[in-house]
C-alpha cells in the first residue's frame, strides 16, 4: 500500500511540477489539431490557465474531441444505404420523393436532401405515428407491445434505473426469453451509474444480452464521462419502434416528488422508419460488444411496406461525425417556417447558428414560442438556459416555463407541416457531444397533432415577458452569468 501511495505521490508531484509545461502542450493541441468552436477552445484554454492541475484532468475526462475518430466507422451496410440514399436523391431533385403532397411540402425538398446527403437517413413515406406525452400511457403500450414479442427485443436507453418501474420490465423480459424471444440491452454506462454490478450479473442470468456503452474503468472512473449515448430506441419484431425523451425510472411516472408530473413525448412509429431505427440499434450494439448482428438473417430480413402515409426521416448525430446533423436539421425548420415555430426543450443552450436562426425568424415576423421547464434537473444547465431568456426576448421570440411538473419533451414543429422529436436538446452537448437520435415527420397529420399539445401545454405555463425577465433578482442574474460560461463543455 505504501508503494502505491508513493507511486500515486511522485506522479502527482512530476504533474505538478510541469503543470506549465503540460498546460502549454495541452493548449498547443487544442488550438492547431482539434475543429472546434473558437469560443469552446478560449474556453478551455481559460480552465487551462486559472486552474492548470485541475484543469489539465478536466480536459482528459471531459474535453476530448471524438470527431476525427474512425472508432465507430461500420462497413456493413455503407453499400446498401448508399445505394439507397443516391436513389432517393435523384427522386429528391426530380421533385419526386413526396407521394402524398397536397402542394405546400414541395419547400421541404431541400431538408430531405440535406438530410440524405449529410446524415444518410433515407425517406420513407409509409409510416404509422403515434405519440405519447405521459409516462403511464407510454409505459402501458410498450408493456403490450413487448407483451406480445414473437422474435426480438431490442432496448436502448441512457437511464435503466433498478425501481418500481424496471421490477415490473425485468420479469417480462426474462419471461419473453423463456418463450424464445431474444433480448437485448444497451444502455450508457454514465447514464445508468445507478445500477450495480449485481443486477446487471441478475438481468444477464436470465437470459437477457446486455451491452455497456463506454464502460467505466476501475469501476466507477469515467474518463469518457462527456460523451454519452443519449439514445433511445426500442424496437419490437421489426414491426414497432419507440423513440422520444422517456428512459426506464421511477420518475417517468411522475412518481417522483422532486419534479412532479413529468412532461415528455416519446414516439411510436410502424412502417419503413423501423427500420432505420432498428439499423441505429444494430451499430451501437455492434461497436459496444464487437458482435455483427448483421449477420442473422432473423434480425435484418426483407421488410414489408408499412400502411401508413406519414413521411418519416431518422436523423442521428454524435461526436463520431464531422456534420451536426440534428443541429442543422433544427437550423432548416427553423429557418424555413413562414408562419410560426413552436420548440419545447428541457436545456436551451444554443450555439451561435442556432441562436441567431430562431433570431432572425423571430425579427422576420415569424411567431416564434419557446417552452423550457420552471424547474432544474441540472442547476447549471439551467441557468445557463435562462440566460438566453434575454437574447430571445429582444428578438420578439415569446418564452414560456412549464409549471405542470417537469417538462423534458424535445422538439421542434413549423407551420402545422413538419415537426422533428427524438432525444435531442437544443443545447450544445446534445449537437456535438451526445449521440442522439430525432425523427423527422413530414405530416401534417401529426404536426397539427403536435401543436395542439404544444398549445394545451400554454395553459399550464407562465409567459417570460420583458418586464418579469428584467426584474429577476441579483442572484438570479449572478447564476446566469457563472452557468452561461461554462455553457459550451456543460
Amino acid at each position: 500500500m505504501e508503494e502505491i501511495f508513493l507511486v500515486i505521490s511522485t506522479v502527482l508531484h512530476y504533474i505538478w511540477s510541469h503543470a506549465f509545461a503540460i498546460n502549454i502542450l495541452l493548449a498547443f493541441t487544442i488550438v492547431f489539431f482539434e475543429r472546434r468552436d473558437p469560443r469552446t477552445i478560449w474556453t478551455w484554454l481559460l480552465v487551462l490557465y486559472f486552474i492548470p492541475v485541475l484543469g489539465f484532468f478536466l480536459y482528459l475526462v471531459i474535453g476530448q474531441d471524438m470527431r476525427k475518430s474512425r472508432m465507430f466507422k461500420n462497413k456493413e451496410l455503407e453499400d446498401a444505404i448508399q445505394s439507397a440514399v443516391l436513389k432517393q436523391e435523384q427522386r429528391v431533385k426530380s421533385k419526386a420523393i413526396f407521394t402524398h403532397d397536397d402542394g405546400q411540402m414541395s419547400r421541404y425538398h431541400d431538408l430531405v436532401m440535406y438530410n440524405l446527403s449529410a446524415a444518410k437517413s433515407v425517406y420513407t413515406d409509409d409510416n404509422e405515428v403515434e405519440i405519447y406525452t405521459d409516462g403511464k400511457e407510454y409505459f402501458a403500450r410498450l408493456y403490450e407491445d413487448m407483451k406480445n414479442a414473437k422474435e426480438f427485443i431490442h432496448i436502448q436507453s441512457y437511464i435503466i434505473k433498478n425501481d418500481e418501474l424496471w421490477q415490473v420490465l425485468e420479469p417480462l423480459l426474462a419471461q419473453k426469453v423463456q418463450e424464445g424471444v431474444e433480448v437485448r440491452i444497451l444502455y450508457d454506462s454514465m447514464g445508468c451509474r445507478s445500477m450495480k454490478k449485481r443486477d446487471w450479473e441478475r438481468i444477464r442470468a436470465c437470459g437477457i444480452q446486455v451491452g455497456e456503452f463506454f464502460p467505466a474503468f476501475f469501476k466507477r472512473l469515467q474518463i469518457r464521462i462527456n460523451y454519452r449515448n443519449h439514445r433511445k430506441i426500442i424496437v419490437i419484431d421489426g414491426k414497432s419502434a419507440y423513440v422520444g425523451g422517456f428512459n426506464i425510472g421511477r420518475e417517468y411516472l411522475g412518481m417522483d416528488k422532486k419534479f412532479g408530473y413529468w412532461r415528455d413525448t416519446h414516439l411510436r412509429l410502424q412502417g419503413s422508419a423501423v427500420v432505420s431505427l432498428h439499423i441505429r440499434f444494430i451499430l451501437d450494439w455492434n461497436y459496444t460488444t464487437k458482435q455483427n448482428l448483421f449477420s442473422e438473417q432473423n434480425l435484418i430480413k426483407e421488410f414489408s411496406p408499412g400502411n401508413g402515409n406519414e413521411g418519416v426521416q431518422i436523423i442521428s448525430s454524435g461526436p463520431d461525425t464531422q456534420n451536426e446533423e440534428i443541429r442543422d436539421n433544427y437550423q432548416k425548420l427553423i429557418g424555413k417556417a413562414r408562419d410560426h415555430v413552436y420548440i419545447q426543450t428541457p436545456y436551451l443552450v444554443p450555439d451561435e447558428i442556432i441562436l441567431n436562426e430562431i433570431k432572425m425568424a423571430a425579427y422576420s415576423g415569424t411567431d416564434v414560442r419557446i417552452m423550457i421547464p420552471c424547474k432544474p434537473d441540472h442547476p447549471l444547465v439551467y441557468w445557463a438556459t435562462y440566460s438566453y431568456v434575454g437574447e430571445l426576448l429582444d428578438a420578439g421570440v415569446k418564452c414560456y416555463t412549464y409549471n405542470n411538473g417537469f417538462l423534458h419533451a424535445k422538439g421542434v414543429m413549423a407551420d402545422g407541416l413538419v415537426c422533428c422529436y427524438g432525444t435531442a436538446n437544443m443545447d450544445v452537448r446534445s449537437f456535438q457531444l451526445n449521440f442522439e437520435v430525432n425523427a423527422t415527420i413530414y405530416s401534417p397529420k401529426t404536426t397539427e397533432k403536435m401543436e395542439a399539445i404544444f398549445e394545451k401545454d400554454l395553459e399550464y405555463c407562465t409567459e417570460i415577458t420583458p418586464e418579469l425577465y428584467a426584474n429577476r433578482s441579483l442572484i438570479i442574474r449572478m447564476k446566469e452569468q457563472f452557468s452561461r460560461m461554462f455553457s459550451l463543455i456543460l
